[in-house]
């Protein structure tokens, strides 16, 4: 009876051992589930991300200014560019095209692109869809009647962005772009401080933000450019460094080749 009682007793906890060893196994399952890169990377990955910078094994840079508000030194950024030879792209404000027209022709014609970057620098998260479309079409319709090309490529406003954003851009066929290197230029930095932030994060494929109208940029230009060039850096513009056909971006923004004879 004794011996009856302690086997049923030792049972019980055999099966209340079992019980609280899967129920340990089944925590630590979920907790590898939720933080292991892989799976959390599946979700991640189903977002709508811009291009912040392209898998590049060449030594490719571009160089991208941002133009909304001022012209200050619009043809002082178009003479440094010129005197090394490098093409730049420069998203443009529609309403900044209705004031400075003269510079947007000089921009096209000393062969830099010229890109969409709003109408008049709204918060895209804001805007329906139709509304992003007149958004882009409009400004789309200024940069051609100057330069006699349509823009391919478009820049937020605010660098703002999310899923119906960039959606309703690519229904429009058109690419967004972001950056991966910012020179925080529009902060008054000095021009020491502006060269220091880009070179010390360039890398193959980046795509490095400017503004025109920018107090030192002018000044810092020239230095990033001599670095960059010494590097075996070649600067191109932005729909040169992209990559076309089969592609995808990854959680971090990189485009990348969807196989790998591309």
């Amino acid at each position: 009876m004794l011996k009856n009682i302690f086997l049923r007793m030792k049972n019980s906890r055999h099966r209340k051992t079992i019980t609280a060893a899967a129920l340990l196994v089944a925590i630590v399952a979920m907790f590898w589930i939720v933080n292991t890169p892989a799976v959390v990377g599946v979700s991640v990955t189903t977002r709508k991300l811009p291009v912040y910078r392209v898998a590049r094994e060449q030594k490719l840079v571009s160089l991208t200014f941002d133009a909304a508000w001022g012209n200050e030194d619009t043809q002082q950024l178009i003479d440094i560019l010129g005197k090394y030879g490098v093409k730049a792209t420069f998203f443009v404000v529609g309403e900044w095209v209705d004031k400075y027209p003269e510079s947007v022709k000089a921009l096209s014609d000393a062969g830099h692109e010229v890109m969409n970057h709003s109408n008049n620098h709204p918060h895209f998260n804001k805007l329906g869809v139709a509304e992003i479309a007149g958004q882009i079409n409009t400004c789309n319709d200024k940069i051609e009647a100057v330069t006699g090309v349509r823009p391919t490529l478009f820049r937020a406003p605010y660098g703002e962005y999310d899923d119906h954003v960039i959606t309703a851009v690519e229904n429009l066929g058109i690419k967004t772009i972001q950056w991966d290197v910012d020179s925080l230029d529009w902060k008054d930095l000095s021009a020491a401080d502006i060269q220091q932030r880009v070179l010390s994060r360039v890398k193959p494929g980046s795509i490095c933000l400017f503004h025109n109208a920018a107090l030192n940029t002018p000044a810092a230009l020239p230095g990033i450019i001599d670095s960059l060039l010494a590097d075996g850096y070649t600067v191109v513009p932005v729909s040169e460094i992209i990559l076309t056909g089969d592609t995808y971006i990854d959680n971090a923004g990189e485009q990348h080749p969807s196989t790998t004879n591309q």
